[in-house]
């Protein structure tokens, strides 16, 4: 699974998307996260099987579902307090709550 972790200038994804990449790997999870900004976007949902929104970025969140969503990229905001998840198991654990294409729903 290919992560996307934006945010406005592409510092804070860049700590989140460490954090991910750190926590996926103890997991022993085949997932890649990377950061982009907001302007990157269009480029970088090409790349990418999920999206990951900063929360200071939550007024464009319908415009971010707009294009990711004709690529079939699914979209998370991430909570207020995402920065505190300094080892990364929160956000997996958001990621990985996401349904993947094709699998039955959870009860």
């Amino acid at each position: 699974m290919r992560i996307l972790v934006v945010c406005g200038a592409g510092a804070s994804s860049t700590f989140v998307a460490h954090r991910v990449n750190r926590a996926a790997g103890a997991a022993g999870l085949a997932y890649t996260a990377f950061a982009g900004t907001q302007l990157s976007l269009p480029i970088d949902l090409d790349s990418a099987d999920i999206v990951l929104v900063g929360p200071h970025l939550t007024t464009s969140l319908d415009a971010i579902r707009a294009a990711a969503t004709p690529r079939g990229v699914a979209v998370v905001p991430l909570p207020d307090d995402v920065f505190t998840d300094t080892d990364g198991t929160r956000v997996l654990a958001l990621v990985r709550a996401v349904p993947t294409p094709g699998a039955p729903a959870s009860e």
